[in-house]
């Protein structure tokens, strides 16, 4: 068993060099594989370190590019990031096959998505859950304050949704934010509104608050790609 300690204290407070040296360190790397780990190529070491914690480098990955594709009527080129061979290769086989019968159409349902609060200790689970929904105008507003730059291209809070699940526990109310997130992903923005929301509404029902995070049921953001190919262009 190795007998070095992996517990560094401070350890996310020094500088990627130290950080660096101490891992190489611990894990006895040899001056090759340590220069490996500080090459950062494309990516700065400060836009690294601002956004994952610990950061010794980066990872490099090849970029290959996607060709015959027409996607939606126009001809595009796609940048696939993989360290997997044959997938390149089998998607530029596929899109041209599929040329044929005019390439690839898309659609996406929507942009929102929904943050979930559990709401636990309520001994009036129906009224908690009219107190909630009587609240919807103040809880817009705070959430559209939460991210007024969402707000701003058009996105921020869109409805509400308060229901009661029957648990071996005991009722839960689970209430839905659901955001329109616009062009990201969007989980900063929603986990931030569902943070802080949930004082407010223990304050309002006196319940107790545990769980208050995105959903990943994203039924309001479907995307979906759909491709025909005639028998001829493949064999048939």
């Amino acid at each position: 068993m190795n007998s070095k300690k992996s517990g560094f204290s401070g350890f996310h407070r020094l500088s990627i060099e130290e950080r660096l040296e101490l891992v190489a360190e611990h894990a006895v790397l040899d001056g090759k594989e340590r220069q490996t780990l500080s090459v950062f190529g494309n990516l700065p070491e400060e836009t690294a370190n601002g956004l994952v914690e610990n950061v010794v480098g980066v990872m490099g990955i090849p970029l290959g590019v996607a060709t015959n594709l027409i996607l939606d009527g126009r001809e595009v080129l796609v940048p696939m990031a993989t360290e997997e061979s044959s997938v390149i290769a089998a998607v530029c086989n596929a899109a041209k096959q599929c040329r044929g019968a005019g390439g690839v159409v898309s659609s996406v349902s929507g942009t929102e998505m929904i943050a979930q609060i559990q709401l636990l200790g309520l001994p009036d689970p129906n009224t908690g859950r009219q107190i909630i929904l009587e609240k919807i105008e103040q809880i817009r507003e705070l959430c559209n304050t939460t991210d007024p730059v969402l707000l701003e291209k058009g996105g921020g809070f869109r409805d509400l949704e308060v229901r009661i699940i029957e648990t071996r526990g005991g009722p839960m109310v689970i209430v839905h934010l659901v955001v329109d997130t616009r062009d990201a992903m969007g989980a900063n923005a929603v986990n931030s509104m569902a943070e802080a929301l949930a004082p407010k509404i223990e304050e309002w029902t006196g319940g107790r608050v545990n769980l208050r995070i995105l959903s990943n049921l994203a039924d309001r953001r479907l995307a979906r790609a759909r491709a025909g190919w005639k028998l001829d262009d493949i064999g048939g």
